[in-house]
């Protein structure tokens, strides 16, 4: 039997997790965001000051007790009882969460860890992640790959973080997102990629309203729109 679950791919800056949450909030959906988890895991890490390697941060994380907990807007990640939704942004969390995503261990205790989650949603969940579809719910209703151009993702991001939109910001920006997604790509465990039976979504000129859109169309036939 399928999961009832909504699985939205894409690169760093496509608008999965934002389009997620929309589209869990238009359909009445729990919104699972893998990307929190491996940044608290990553926070969790950094704050105990032990090396970034992969027992000894499911150690930490399992102790810290890490989760996604239900917050007045959905679910958040906690670490030790706090939210710690702000702090997983920070460029310190950032700069090392790829590398702690890729370790065996840490990705095997989050797949766990928003497998049990989407258990506790029994009417369903839209979950986003870089291999949300292709390996964490292989038997996802609906799969989604939402891809933009890289100056559009490059853009989009600095509005996310509040910064302004100079040439060499975004200049930045962009080449940090393409040595991600090369990271991401071509690692062992757990590349991106896209699932054989994704439909693809290239959000480079749609609002963020159409993205939404688009993914709540093609999920009524599972899911009735609120």
């Amino acid at each position: 039997m399928a999961s009832r679950v909504i699985a939205i791919d894409g690169p760093a800056g496509s608008g999965k997790s934002t389009t997620a949450k929309a589209v869990a909030a238009r359909l009445d959906l729990a919104h699972i965001d893998s990307g929190s988890l491996y940044r608290a895991v990553t926070l969790a890490g950094l704050d105990a000051g032990v090396p970034l390697e992969g027992d000894l941060l499911v150690e930490v994380a399992g102790a810290k007790r890490v989760e996604l907990r239900e917050g007045e807007d959905g679910l958040r990640p906690v670490v030790a009882g706090v939210d710690v939704s702000k702090e997983v942004r920070s460029a310190r969390v950032t700069e090392h969460v790829s590398a702690v995503s890729a370790l065996p261990a840490v990705r095997t205790w989050v797949t766990d860890a928003l497998r049990r989650a989407v258990a506790r949603h029994p009417r369903g969940a839209v979950a986003d992640g870089r291999d949300i579809g292709t390996v964490v719910f292989p038997d996802a209703v609906l799969k989604i790959f939402l891809t933009a151009a890289i100056a559009e993702r490059a853009r989009r991001r600095a509005l996310e973080e509040g910064s302004e939109l100079a040439p060499e910001r975004l200049q930045r920006l962009a080449g940090d997102m393409e040595r991600r997604d090369t990271m991401d790509s071509t690692r062992a465990i757990s590349p991106l990629k896209e699932a054989v039976d994704a439909v693809r979504i290239d959000t480079t000129n749609l609002t963020f309203d159409e993205q939404v859109e688009a993914v709540v169309e093609r999920a009524k036939p599972y899911f009735s729109a609120a």
